[in-house]
């Protein structure tokens, strides 16, 4: 029998939001530019402008797009996250650990209900790993409007404009013919940096792992400290009510990821219906909620967003209580939340076998120490 957690009504969220903990970097990885991985910061990139005018089409025949239909669970998280254990020689403060994905699903449900999710969970040591388990978020396969480019080209887009913002190194090392020659450089979405923060909303302290896609100056020093990231979205030019409310949807997205992360800045590329880079826009991630609500928006509120979170987390908590998998289910259009067992016993392909040897070890070295 599952456990649900009604979404409606979303009213019970509002008022003031939960206290929420500063998301802090403990950890880092990388993906090459074949995929794969490293306990390294190689593939952190540095923002500078790109030009306005350029076309995000260019090289969409060239375009080196990484295959995602193959689940990687939670490999390469729990991986950094044990390499952080031994260097601290402890087990992470963390009751939930996750992609900053799945977070993002959860905390945009009172809003959002157009897609289903499906993600597995297991409870270990007080530690609620999740993955996502089926892709229900497919990409809408309409017909694109006429004059609207097919969706797998607008994908391309966004990719492009991380191209076109992003260079491998500082400026000051970078030549000026590399700068002004970005738009020939073939789009890969294969390399990647991500962060690992400890971060926390109402009572549940969560790890998260999440794609960075470059940073304003240069990492601080002291651990923890706040990062200047920048998060880049590409957006259609507003040009009537239709596209002003299309782009205030997206904000609770772009402001969602960010919040997760730490992210301070979005910058926001505006193109064309023909994909052409017509405006630049820096937007402050801890001022999207009052801005959007004082431009009158109604289709959603970030005190709520956290509010269900926290209740949504502190409940999961209670019901993942013990070994075995669990499913967390949303259906499309759905006012409930869904919880049950799929697996009585173990931790299914959740966890790695490393992992929870790594953790016996850990526990054995605390013991004797």
């Amino acid at each position: 029998m599952a456990n649900t957690f009604d979404i409606q009504p979303i009213g019970r969220f509002g008022g003031e939001c939960e206290v929420v903990k500063r998301p802090k970097e403990i950890a880092w990885f990388s993906y090459d530019d074949k995929h794969e991985f490293h306990l390294d910061d190689r593939s952190l990139q540095w923002y500078y402008p790109p030009k306005l005018g350029a076309d995000l089409s260019q090289g969409y025949d060239q375009f080196i797009n990484h295959d995602d239909s193959k689940d990687e669970h939670l490999d390469s998280l729990l991986k950094t996250i044990m390499a952080h254990e031994e260097a601290e020689g402890k087990k992470i403060d963390a009751q939930v650990v996750t992609w900053r994905g799945m977070m993002t699903k959860i905390m945009s449900s009172p809003f959002e209900d157009r897609d289903g999710f499906e993600m597995n969970a297991t409870f270990y040591q007080e530690n609620h790993p999740w993955k996502q388990e089926q892709k229900l978020e497919q990409k809408r396969r309409q017909k694109p409007r006429r004059g609207q480019m097919s969706p797998d080209v607008m994908t391309f887009w966004g990719y492009k404009f991380e191209t076109l913002s992003c260079l491998p190194r500082p400026w000051g090392e970078v030549t000026r013919d590399f700068i002004e020659n970005r738009d020939k450089e073939i789009v890969s979405n294969k390399a990647q940096y991500c962060s690992v923060v400890r971060t926390g909303i109402g009572k549940t302290t969560l790890c998260l792992g999440g794609e960075v896609d470059a940073i304003w100056d240069s990492k601080p020093e002291q651990k923890g400290a706040p990062i200047n990231w920048i998060e880049l979205k590409t957006s259609i030019e507003i040009r009537d009510d239709r596209t002003m409310q299309n782009f205030e949807r997206k904000l609770m997205k772009f402001w969602i990821q960010s919040f997760l992360l730490g992210v301070p800045k979005i910058i926001v590329g505006f193109r064309s219906q023909q994909g052409i880079l017509t405006k630049l826009e820096e937007i402050p991630t801890a001022q999207i909620p009052e801005t959007a609500s004082k431009r009158g928006v109604r289709s959603w509120n970030a005190n709520t967003c956290i509010n269900f979170a926290s209740g949504f987390l502190e409940w999961l908590r209670n019901t993942v209580n013990d070994e075995g998998v669990w499913r967390i289910k949303r259906q499309a259009n759905s006012g409930v939340i869904e919880v049950f067992k799929v697996e009585e016993v173990g931790h299914g392909n959740i966890l790695p076998d490393e992992f929870i040897n790594w953790r016996i070890k850990l526990g054995l070295n605390s013991a004797s120490g």
